[in-house]
């Protein structure tokens, strides 16, 4: 948490919580979660209709335009609560709700500028940040696919591109391959395979952006951050019953979020390991959140869709890897690290992840073709 929220004290928070609270007095502020971009934090309230909220500040370095997130969240959230009122799920399932300000706006700035909304909380939920069993796996699953579901007949255009560039793999290539003509790499094996790596696969990085100029792969609305800890799960079902962090929705290939999905959902070995030995891509768990997340998005899949699922689970997890250690030539400039080879390692965990998922292609082709 940054410094200046000790400074400016539990006041100022409560006076801009209060901005929010409509239905009742705020009794209490905590810091809340562990997201790496916004302040979060959540907001007691002394009402018997909601007893919290979440206060957030927006980071506007990473988000330049925060108007046109809080413009997208109310027009996807709003559609999704259309549809559910129309057609409801036979099961328990809540999308955030934008709060407004007591002179409804969807923001409040405070006097040194800050970027301040109010989302509403998922009671009786938690996340988690492994995934624990194939039963687990499906939720996840049925998660991205209710999530893709609802808003699959929201035309893409009426969304902002709030990251424009962000998992377009050709543009992180070519930024890969500016980097290296100016830096010094230090010579290394790891380097050397990381080098070579990424060689191998320079005509693989157009495979998803190529299938959608040729019209192969529609433009849709994707999550754009589909990691396993922003699926909500029911603390007395264990059922998957949200998804957060809305900030990346935009228009782009639902294979992103599939992809990701299963490059972060499917590695056991997690991101920050440095026994590269113990990195592999577990297909069980593959076909765990693969079932779940058919069952729901079979309805607006296509042929085509199915034909690049493979190559977007390679894809992604090549791209990250590409984008570490990019950053590990540049110096360290984007990700945080906590030592100056950190990225180098990290790009080299995606790498095996890549590679023993190319060691699987037959199988995970199967499990795909198996679902249809």
């Amino acid at each position: 948490m940054t410094e200046e929220f000790n400074t400016q004290g539990a006041q100022n928070l409560v006076a801009i919580a209060e901005q929010f609270a409509q239905w009742g007095k705020v009794t209490g502020v905590k810091a809340f979660g562990s997201g790496n971009i916004n302040d979060t934090f959540l907001v007691t309230l002394d009402s018997s209709e909601e007893q919290h909220f979440v206060l957030q500040r927006i980071n506007t370095q990473v988000f330049r335009q925060p108007q046109l997130i809080m413009q997208n969240m109310r027009t996807f959230t709003d559609h999704v609560r259309k549809r559910l009122q129309h057609t409801p799920l036979n099961r328990r399932w809540e999308i955030p709700r934008v709060l407004l300000t007591k002179d409804n706006r969807d923001c409040w700035r405070d006097a040194d500028g800050s970027f301040w909304r109010a989302i509403s909380f998922i009671e009786g939920s938690q996340s988690f940040d492994t995934m624990r069993d194939r039963l687990h796996a499906k939720e996840i699953g049925y998660a991205l696919g209710m999530f893709h579901n609802l808003i699959s007949d929201l035309p893409p255009e009426k969304l902002a591109d709030t990251l424009e560039g962000f998992h377009i793999t050709p543009l992180y290539l070519q930024h890969y391959q500016e980097v290296l003509t100016k830096s010094s790499a230090p010579q290394s094996s790891e380097v050397n395979y990381c080098l070579q790596f990424v060689s191998d696969r320079q005509t693989f990085a157009h495979i998803l952006e190529n299938a959608k100029a040729k019209g192969k792969l529609p433009l849709r609305l994707m999550h754009g951050d589909p990691k396993i800890n922003n699926v909500m799960f029911d603390t007395a079902t264990q059922q998957a019953v949200s998804v957060i962090d809305l900030d990346t929705v935009k228009p782009g290939l639902v294979h992103y979020d599939i992809g990701d999905c299963l490059r972060s959902g499917c590695n056991p070995a997690g991101e920050e390991t440095e026994n590269w030995e113990s990195i592999y891509f577990d297909t069980d768990l593959c076909q765990g959140i693969l079932k779940g997340y058919l069952s729901v998005a079979k309805a607006f899949l296509t042929e085509n869709d199915y034909a690049y699922i493979y190559d977007a689970i390679r894809l992604i997890a090549f791209e990250l890897g590409l984008r570490f250690f990019a950053d590990y030539l540049a110096g360290n400039v984007y990700f945080k690290v906590k030592h100056s080879e950190h990225n180098l390692a990290r790009a080299i965990v995606q790498f095996k992840l890549t590679e023993s998922i190319e060691s699987q292609e037959t199988q995970i082709c199967n499990i795909i073709k198996d679902m249809k």
